[in-house]
């Protein structure tokens, strides 16, 4: 073969060893918590009384433009949850009395929390697992915040975009 279409090699006894990610990226999803979304959110925490009616709760919904709200009892206690999801299955069985009933009609009881020391992976696993898309923060028995899905998704988002940013400027130098 010619020299010419014989291409350049480096020093063939030392290969270069390369690597395109590494630990640190490929835990950083692992490593995230519920706090480090939390610190990027915006402050304001939103709920509604089980006594409270649904007409209420979707003005509630609508004006705060959220998916959810958590029902706290009259001494703060998180006693339930009420989702955007929970109020379409009833307006869909009973669309005329839907609205004058109360939230604890049509709350869900059992509610999953986190704590902000949980990893994404966790949170995610039991969102999925669960079904649900949004999960109340509780720390030292008080409810601190309400993550959703849609939170922990733009978290990492802005992440990939941040190691994506990073490897350029590696690359380019």
């Amino acid at each position: 073969m010619p020299a010419s279409y014989t291409p350049k090699t480096r020093d063939l006894d030392t290969p270069e060893k390369t690597t395109s990610q590494s630990l640190q990226t490929n835990l950083s999803a692992a490593q995230a918590t519920v706090a480090d979304v939390l610190a990027g959110k915006g402050e304001g925490l939103f709920w509604i009384a089980p006594d409270d009616t649904v007409a209420t709760a979707v003005e509630k919904l609508r004006d705060h433009r959220i998916g959810a709200l958590p029902v706290k009892s009259p001494q703060g206690e998180l006693v339930g949850i009420l989702s955007e999801r929970d109020i379409v299955r009833r307006l869909a069985d009973a669309p005329d009395s839907t609205m004058a009933q109360p939230v604890s009609d049509l709350m869900s009881t059992t509610v999953q929390t986190a704590s902000p020391q949980d990893s994404l992976v966790q949170v995610l696993r039991k969102m999925t697992d669960g079904r649900f898309r949004h999960l109340p923060v509780v720390e030292a028995g008080q409810m601190i915040a309400m993550i959703s899905i849609g939170d922990v998704v733009n978290y990492r988002l802005t992440a990939l975009e941040y190691e994506a940013l990073q490897l350029k400027q590696l690359i380019v130098g």
